[in-house]
């Protein structure tokens, strides 16, 4: 009984095809071009998007040796923030996609901001007023796209994120839906009621009839239809955004459990039972997933760069020719030698939320080489999930002893033991390091009926590595202070 997972993500798409026993049957992945038409900006043509989950549905079934029949329902886990808004009669996007980095309106949500209006978004959605999350980027779309507004008031515009986007071209369609993990990254979802909210929706100036239905994270939501590989009626019975299902995927259903996924940002969350917690630390309130009636919530943090740091040494400097080649590199040398790299390349997320803060290297000498830079990135990555998850510990009054990690990045041994080290904690590492995808097939299989509990699915989530702290404490300390204070001189966009 395979489970069909699609995995849309930030530069590609990946499709797997696993079993009830976590078992990977067949993968394929599809990349696509980012866009980045002004400095701050970025974007994804969609029709891009949906070519790449057609293309890698149809390698993953051809590797797995499977027809598209012998697929038992489907689940999506996507980039969560990014925004779409298209025709309801042809299905044509009215615009690029923007992608949950893209920067474009900062000063809308300072606007916001100054008016007084944040303690009311903080309070009702979770979320904090940043460019990062869809409702200001809907706005804009509304306001800048020639007639678009015009069109969302007679009811001819669909608004929704990836997931959204997803189903609705899978069911042909029949299906304008987002789940409620999806939702709740919106700036426009009450946390607690999990539903629309009319008093958001007016201070955006977002018309409530181009927004989806909230659904579940398992459910029988809808059934495929005119998706070439696959017959109709293949049920689409999981969804989650890509941090929430990472969370599910990596079991963690106990309140307290911790999860890191390291792919183009760096996503922390903890799951915190039937309690939606506000964070006096910067942390986000949001909705983990939601099983029938009964309803789990997470608190998050999201450093923006993490995988997308190595690519720049790889891409925009040419240091390296692939983002494999880094940990070999950094582990030519001891030490990064005193230089610390703050990667706020797309300015800084949780705990700091500061959108005009810019990256910085320091500590350069003459003898300052290529593998040191490779080290300090990789440094700068943990020093940031470090942040978080002192700011978590913060929130719940407790340190946090354990963490489970998944994502391209959690492979690199030398990442994950700096990680251990300087957040003095164990660090669990699986053997499948896609738990988005896993998680999605998790979602799938629970709604569909193939298990009876989240317990049950936990049987694909299997250990591979653990990785326990071994740096001094006296060490970590001083390592803290060096961070502390480059991290203090890019704050507010400008260099001390």
């Amino acid at each position: 009984m395979p489970l069909l997972a699609i995995d849309q993500g930030t530069t590609g798409t990946t499709v797997l095809l696993l079993d009830t026993e976590g078992k990977t049957l067949g993968r394929a992945t599809r990349d696509f071009a980012q866009h980045f038409p002004r400095p701050g900006w970025v974007e994804h043509e969609p029709e891009a998007i949906w070519a790449s989950v057609v293309s890698a549905t149809e390698a993953a079934l051809e590797a797995a040796g499977l027809k598209g029949s012998d697929v038992e329902a489907v689940g999506i886990t996507n980039q969560r923030e990014t925004t779409l808004l298209w025709e309801r009669g042809s299905g044509r996007p009215v615009h690029r996609a923007i992608v949950w980095q893209d920067r474009r309106t900062a000063e809308r949500c300072a606007a916001l901001r100054e008016a007084g209006h944040e303690p009311r978004f903080k309070e009702t959605t979770g979320l904090v007023l940043d460019p990062y999350f869809s409702g200001t980027k809907l706005a804009w779309l509304l306001d800048e796209v020639p007639e678009a507004r015009a069109q969302a008031e007679r009811g001819a515009l669909c608004f929704g994120t990836i997931d959204s986007y997803l189903v609705w071209r899978l069911s042909g369609g029949a299906a304008h839906v987002t789940d409620v993990t999806n939702a709740s990254r919106t700036l426009l979802m009450d946390l607690r009621t999990r539903s629309w909210d009319e008093g958001l929706l007016a201070l955006l100036n977002v018309p409530p009839s181009v927004l989806p239905r909230i659904v579940p994270s398992a459910a029988r939501v809808a059934e495929t239809r005119g998706f070439s590989p696959l017959p109709d009626g293949i049920p689409i019975c999981g969804i989650a955004g890509d941090q929430q299902a990472a969370l599910f995927g990596q079991a963690c259903f106990a309140e307290g459990d911790v999860k890191c996924t390291y792919g183009t940002g760096a996503f922390l969350l903890v799951n915190t039972g039937g309690r939606a917690l506000a964070s006096r630390f910067g942390l986000l309130s949001t909705v983990a997933w939601q099983l029938g009636d009964e309803v789990t919530y997470a608190l998050e943090g999201a450093s923006f760069i993490a995988g997308a740091a190595v690519q720049w040494l790889r891409d925009g400097l040419g240091l390296i020719r692939s983002a494999s080649e880094i940990e070999a590199l950094a582990r030519s040398v001891e030490s990064s030698d005193g230089v610390v790299f703050v990667p706020a390349l797309a300015g800084l997320g949780a705990p700091h939320w500061d959108p005009h803060a810019r990256g910085l290297i320091c500590g350069l000498t003459r003898g300052t080489t290529a593998a040191h830079l490779a080290r300090a990135t990789l440094e700068g990555i943990a020093f940031s999930v470090g942040d978080l998850v002192q700011a978590m510990a913060d929130d719940l009054g407790r340190p946090l002893a354990r963490m489970r990690v998944d994502g391209g990045a959690a492979a690199n041994d030398l990442l994950m033991q700096f990680q251990s080290d300087i957040s003095h904690m164990t660090v669990e590492r699986p053997t499948e390091l896609e738990s988005t995808a896993r998680g999605a097939a998790m979602l799938a299989g629970v709604g569909a009926g193939l298990f009876r509990s989240p317990a049950e699915a936990a049987r694909m989530a299997r250990l591979d590595r653990t990785f326990e702290p071994r740096m001094p404490a006296e060490e970590r300390a001083g390592r803290r202070r060096s961070w502390q204070d480059a991290l203090g001189r890019v704050k507010g966009g400008g260099l001390v």
